[in-house]
């Protein structure tokens, strides 16, 4: 892979189960996630749930600082879907973020698009 300044991953997932109603599976993914594609977590994630009463927007949102930049994931409630996306200066596996994803949130689709980032 070309020495690029950053890496970034976005994955859409319908389809999700369950996992991602709930907040302790959302943590339990991240905690894993970081470990799997060998990131350091800096302090704990951020997993609130956002837009109660906005049924086409209601659910978590996950907010995790690592030593390299971020994850950031929204899982929506009422369509059963998931965007997550990270950000690090330091390369990770693709096919292990997505294996961490089916683990937790067992998606039937899931698009993926990866981009690669430098300023000039």
């Amino acid at each position: 892979m070309k020495n690029y300044w950053g890496y970034q991953l976005l994955l859409d997932c319908s389809g999700c189960g369950e996992g991602i109603k709930n907040r302790d599976v959302i943590a339990s993914f991240v905690k894993e996630l970081i470990e799997r594609i060998d990131m350091v977590a800096h302090r704990d994630p951020v997993i609130e749930f956002l837009c109660p009463g906005d049924d086409d927007k209601a659910g978590y949102s996950l907010m995790q600082l690592i030593t390299t930049s971020s994850i950031v994931g929204h899982f929506i409630d009422a369509t059963s879907t998931a965007y997550i996306d990270i950000f690090s200066c330091k390369t990770f596996e693709i096919t292990t973020v997505q294996e961490v994803v089916d683990k937790y949130f067992t998606p039937t689709q899931m698009r993926v698009t990866f981009l690669t980032r430098q300023a000039s």
